[in-house]
């Protein structure tokens, strides 16, 4: 009994050591965020080295620290093993949203095959790195797109966008004017939803186009090859069906 009895004391004191270190970390970084508040801190990759997460108007980040604070490390941590970006991946995660709460109604639906396999994707039609995206996408089938128009490159042309909802067609529209930059012959007077748009994706913390949202709320910043979107299609479906 006295056993015992001493092994939870010393669990206690664990536990107790354990969250003092925490508060003086958080109080630590804290004082380096100007004014952003640490949400949640836990073990990095990295043995010794701690995660710190806290909330900006892009979404969730990360940094990273050791045991006493005494130094910080803002970048990304790579395994050489598995060649992947773990930062990455764990910002994937930490800024997931509830793909059915996007209002997909404010969005150019874009339906190749049958259009089983879905996403979402804030894009800018002036944004070169959009356009190479655009033809990657041409190469994947059975994949219903929602394109959010996000024009903030050149805002003085956001009446092409407007121009594409107002278009009869506004796949066809949005493909031409995305992909070989011809504006919509259909004038921008209708209602039209590219306003809301631009405040939704400030909300989700869109900083960059283009910015994708797969079915199981991950998002993606920047484009992908067809294969790698094939497959992260294919998972995301998984994911978001529970299997």
């Amino acid at each position: 009994m006295r056993n015992i009895l001493l092994l939870l004391v010393l669990l206690g004191a664990a536990t107790t050591a354990s969250a003092a270190d925490e508060t003086f970390i958080r109080r630590v970084i804290e004082a380096k965020l100007n004014g952003a508040r640490v949400d949640g801190i836990q073990p990095a990759p990295m043995p010794g080295w701690y995660e710190v997460r806290f909330r900006t108007q892009e979404g969730v980040r990360v940094i990273y620290t050791d045991e006493k604070a005494a130094h910080i490390f803002s970048g990304n941590i790579y395994e050489t093993r598995s060649d992947r970006d773990l930062t990455e991946d764990r910002l994937r995660v930490l800024n997931a949203i509830d793909f059915k709460a996007l209002p997909l109604d404010l969005a150019v639906k874009v339906q190749r095959g049958n259009g089983k396999r879905v996403m979402a994707m804030f894009s800018d039609p002036y944004c070169p790195a959009c356009r190479n995206f655009e033809r990657e996408l041409l190469q994947v089938n059975d994949v219903t797109i929602y394109v959010f128009m996000f024009p903030v490159i050149r805002p003085e042309n956001a009446d092409h966008s407007r121009g594409v909802w107002c278009s009869e067609d506004r796949p066809k529209a949005w493909l031409e004017l995305a992909l070989r930059g011809r504006p919509p012959v259909a004038k921008a007077t209708c209602d039209n939803p590219v306003d809301k748009v631009l405040s939704l994706g400030r909300s989700l913390g869109v900083g960059s186009t283009p910015t994708l949202f797969l079915a199981n709320g991950e998002r993606y910043k920047g484009g992908v090859s067809a294969e790698t979107l094939r497959t992260l299609l294919d998972a995301a479906a998984r994911a978001a069906a529970g299997k």
